[in-house]
């Protein structure tokens, strides 16, 4: 369910503009500028843009994944 909320004009220029390069609604971008910040308050020790790239990460679907294969180490 959406809340409509006030910001200022400038935030919401900002967001405009992000969200077309992004690919998002203005909403959406401005939902995951919340979501990384958010993020980054939880985790103050982890640089913000691995935060931003993890939560899109998460994002993506399973099936689309590649698996995780570690290199054998040589002995």
């Amino acid at each position: 369910m959406g809340m409509p909320v006030r910001i200022e004009d400038d935030l919401y220029a900002q967001a405009k503009a992000e969200a077309s390069a992004e690919h998002r609604s203005i909403a959406g971008q401005i939902e995951y500028w919340a979501k990384v910040g958010r993020a980054a308050l939880d985790n103050p020790d982890l640089p913000v843009g691995f935060i931003a790239e993890s939560l899109v990460s998460m994002a993506e679907p399973r099936d689309a994944a590649t698996p995780f294969v570690p290199r054998s180490r040589k002995v």
